[in-house]
């Protein structure tokens, strides 16, 4: 069985050339310790353990039209496998949303690209506000993309489930939340890009007032028809709106279990 100690030392810092600068780097997820021989060889005989699984997954995510060089090397870095139920582990690397327990799926690989590359826009933002963090998946990519990243989870059994997901690899940059993700973290907002993991029937005006002014909000919107909304904030009382591609999500929802 891998063990989380086992893929810590196998973790990467991307090289300069795929990496967008970051003004706090997220240094405790891509530094490893140097593994003895002995188990670099064993991690590399097994399927899930070697790297050649994500380095597989990111070539798809570059063949299915993510360009950042950046967002391809946050998701080769975090091994997304570490954030599912152990039953799961085998499916890790799929492109498909994965049973998280309560209801809530951690979202598939291209997604969590996607919504990242839109956040950045090519650029590395200073402070970012993840809505829903799930089981913590997410937030670790997103820690590696800006220099500080806030994420906020309504149930508290996910919250302590991405926390113990996130502890073993040291990610200072990255805060995590128990709260109303609807209402935002308004103690330290303004936030230079919103991704909210979840679709809200309509955008919560707390999260829209949160944003910086050029501040982008990736968020999913509707019920049984969805789509993925960018929302940059352009002016202190304007936004523009532009509805993208159709998507899933699980409902956007008030309150704290």
């Amino acid at each position: 069985m891998v063990t989380r100690k086992a893929w810590m030392a196998e973790l990467k810092p991307a090289t300069p050339k795929d990496r967008q600068p970051v003004t706090r780097q997220s240094q405790g997820i891509l530094k490893g310790a140097g593994t003895p021989a002995r188990k670099q060889s064993a991690l590399a005989g097994s399927g899930l353990t070697s790297e050649r699984m994500r380095a597989a997954m990111v070539e798809r995510l570059r063949a299915a039209g993510i360009r950042s060089a950046g967002v391809l090397a946050a998701m080769g870095n975090v091994p997304r496998h570490l954030f599912v139920d152990e039953g799961l582990a085998s499916r890790a690397y799929e492109d498909s949303a994965l049973p998280i327990g309560h209801a809530q799926t951690i979202s598939q690989p291209f997604i969590v690209a996607r919504m990242a590359e839109l956040l950045c826009n090519g650029q590395a933002p200073q402070r970012v506000l993840e809505v829903g963090t799930g089981c913590g998946y997410q937030a670790a990519v997103l820690a590696q993309l800006a220099g500080e990243v806030y994420s906020i989870e309504r149930i508290r059994a996910l919250h302590d489930r991405a926390r113990a997901n996130l502890r073993p690899l040291r990610v200072p940059n990255l805060r995590l939340v128990y709260g109303d993700g609807m209402q935002g973290i308004d103690s330290v907002a303004p936030f230079d890009g919103i991704t909210v993991a979840a679709a809200a029937h309509t955008v919560p005006r707390e999260l829209l007032q949160q944003l910086a002014i050029g501040g982008r909000l990736i968020i999913p919107v509707g019920r049984e028809k969805q789509s993925l909304r960018l929302i940059v904030r352009t002016a202190a009382e304007h936004w523009s709106d532009q509805e993208l591609e159709p998507v899933m999500f699980v409902p956007l929802c008030p309150g704290m279990i």
